[in-house]
């Protein structure tokens, strides 16, 4: 399990590019008695698009396998490869994970009854999803329960966070073109300056969240880039902005999208401007099913002990396993990777983030675990 991830570390692959990891996992630990005992009964299923892989076994397990478009400066020995890409977030783990978890059901196939699909999923991170297009393409299709794992810098290795209910925030992405009019620097005053009009519309667009949403209803609204100009000496005619929308809750998603474009177009209009809004909807929030809480919350505390299963409130980041918890009853839970002893601990995403390996073999014990408890026989 640690050589697959350190293998998918070195030789990280971004959205919808998965080639070399999809083979990989096809091929993992081909000539290992574990895999030699599995030949034959293991079946490799591919999407009809995209690259991801299943394997099913005598419920789903679902591990994402793609990279970021992040410079590597975590020094490990084991560091990406391949300039300007790297597993930021962990999904070199979920994916030796995922195939450490088949292993081990399929040694133990004759305690369940039932099967286990285990999802190797492309395009986590960025579009098109992949975890939409799976369920496109059917491939949860007469599932009865899904699992989906995350590992968290923010949780120590050896504990396990879970909850019930929403556990990540939809998110939904935009960008807007501001079209002033061009005129001379020394001379603003015959010119509509499209800069200075998205600079309005961003300190506008937050008071969205500050001065029109409850509190404890959670709504983010953030603008990631702005660009625009080319000279010194020449008021800009356009300007680009681009951001996104995380949401907990339908109706506070369906608010956000209403005020950024009343926002963006009123405000543009105040200054002599004219603004266009192009929203793309993405991932729905995480739904955690109370039942598939209580069997990761037995599966973790036979290996760990109740008082490390933590009941934590979620995360406000988005994960496309929220396509998978539409179509069935689902969990989602974070695998604590927190080990201070390793060094500095850095988020998600960020270019030093590392996993502490010990905490691997938790994550593939609950996860078969938990597949099997929900597959065994009644009394």
């Amino acid at each position: 399990m640690t050589e697959i991830r350190r293998h998918l570390h070195r030789n990280p692959e971004l959205s919808n590019e998965e080639r070399e990891t999809q083979a990989h996992v096809k091929h993992a630990g081909r000539g290992r008695v574990e895999w030699n005992q599995a030949r034959g009964r293991l079946r490799p299923r591919r999407g009809r698009r995209g690259h991801g892989r299943s394997l099913e076994t005598q419920g789903r397990i679902r591990a994402d396998i793609d990279a970021l478009p992040i410079a590597e400066t975590s020094g490990m020995p084991f560091r990406s490869e391949r300039p300007g890409v790297m597993h930021a977030c962990g999904h070199d783990a979920h994916a030796a994970m995922g195939y450490a978890a088949s292993v081990l059901l399929e040694r133990q196939k004759q305690s369940f009854s039932g099967s286990v699909r285990i999802i190797f999923q492309p395009a986590e991170e960025a579009e098109p999803l992949g975890g939409r297009r799976f369920v496109e393409q059917g491939l949860l299709d007469e599932v009865d329960a899904a699992i989906g794992i995350h590992v968290d810098p923010y949780t120590e290795t050896g504990k396990i966070a879970v909850g019930a209910g929403p556990y990540t925030l939809a998110c939904d992405t935009f960008d807007v073109t501001v079209t002033g009019k061009a005129a001379h620097a020394a001379k603003p005053s015959e010119g509509v300056d499209a800069i200075a009009v998205a600079c309005s519309i961003v300190t506008e667009l937050q008071k969205i969240v500050s001065r029109e949403i409850d509190p404890y209803d959670p709504l983010v609204v953030s603008i990631t880039g702005i660009e625009g100009g080319g000279a010194y000496n020449v008021i800009a005619a356009e300007a680009r902005l681009k951001g996104t929308i995380r949401s907990g809750h339908e109706a506070t998603r369906q608010h956000a999208w209403k005020r950024l474009r009343q926002i963006v177009e009123g405000v543009a209009a105040c200054h002599n401007a004219s603004a266009v809004v192009d929203l793309r909807q993405g991932e729905p929030p995480v739904i955690n099913d109370p039942d598939m809480v209580e069997i990761i919350r037995r599966s973790g505390a036979d290996l760990l002990g109740q008082e490390n299963m933590l009941s934590a409130p979620g995360w406000t980041v988005a994960d496309d396993f929220a396509f998978y918890s539409e179509r069935c009853p689902s969990i989602y839970f974070l695998l604590g990777i927190r080990n201070e002893e390793l060094g500095a601990v850095y988020p998600l995403h960020h270019p030093r983030f590392q996993v502490d390996e010990q905490a691997l073999a938790i994550g593939a014990v609950v996860l078969s675990d938990a597949a099997r408890n929900f597959l065994m026989p009644p009394n």
